[in-house]
């Protein structure tokens, strides 16, 4: 059976495209960038690792080659206009953090694998996504509405919004309490837990917030199963208790950077 490189790129171009449109703003420049991958590893294929898993490795022979061109070191001025405006949103963050943000949130690449893609360490990871949420939050700052019945859980999910400058309106731990102190503060984002303290639902919360306000909605549960049905559209934004810390940034931060509204349901359009 054929091992070639061919083999291992493939699969990965239509991925890799996706990337390459939201690094560079543009479709035509994307594929561009990607030709000219394919052009290197054609002229000398030692630039693809084998050792590594096959996506990993086109994302870092991609990024090798981007990172190569001095004007990819640079920032753009943000411009006015609603046309492409996550993509010039995107021209304004800073080179590093930007790619460990789009790793992270876009294609969804672990910590560990980001850092071998950005030939960086773990940690070094974590400050670029933080310093993307910072960055982001600059442009976007969101009043944060927590839907959480566990204390310790809602403080750590606080101090993750605060952190990467974004402000807690109102924490709350039911149904009603959640739906009364969303139209007292009129939030610009929830993170929403499904198990509430007296047995109310976070989705119902949600859905009932939604019928007056439309923004970002995310999850974040220990009961996946109880949204991902497939008996009908699922949420954009669904993160499984124990989570991660670094992911739960990048999800915020993708949520506000690119848009994402719920729609007018907890059973948005499944990402």
């Amino acid at each position: 059976m054929s091992d070639s490189i061919a083999d291992r790129v493939t699969p990965e171009l239509p991925y890799l495209r996706r990337f390459a449109r939201a690094l560079t703003g543009s479709q035509e420049s994307g594929d561009a960038y990607v030709v000219a991958m394919l052009e290197t590893l054609v002229a000398d294929s030692r630039s693809f690792r084998r050792d590594l898993a096959p996506r990993t490795a086109v994302y870092q022979a991609f990024l090798q080659v981007w990172n190569a061109m001095p004007i990819n070191q640079r920032t753009s001025p943000a411009e006015s206009g609603l046309e492409g405006i996550a993509d010039k949103r995107i021209e304004t963050l800073t080179p590093l953090p930007r790619q460990a943000f789009l790793l992270a949130s876009i294609e969804e690449f672990s910590t560990a694998d980001i850092a071998t893609i950005l030939r960086i360490s773990e940690p070094e990871v974590r400050r670029n996504l933080d310093v993307a949420g910072k960055e982001i939050a600059d442009q976007i700052a969101a009043r944060v509405l927590i839907i959480e019945d566990e204390p310790l859980i809602a403080l750590d999910i606080e101090n993750l919004v605060t952190d990467i400058g974004h402000q807690v309106v109102g924490i709350a731990t039911t149904r009603s309490e959640a739906i009364s102190t969303a139209k007292e503060t009129q939030p610009g984002m929830i993170l929403a837990d499904i198990q509430l303290a007296d047995g109310s639902s976070g989705i119902d919360a949600v859905n009932d917030i939604l019928k007056d306000i439309n923004l970002p909605v995310i999850f974040i549960t220990a009961y996946p199963e109880r949204l991902l049905t497939g008996e009908r559209a699922e949420p954009t934004f669904l993160i499984t208790k124990p989570f991660k810390p670094e992911m739960v940034k990048a999800v915020i931060s993708q949520a506000l950077f690119f848009d994402v509204k719920a729609g007018g349901s907890a059973q948005g359009k499944a990402a």
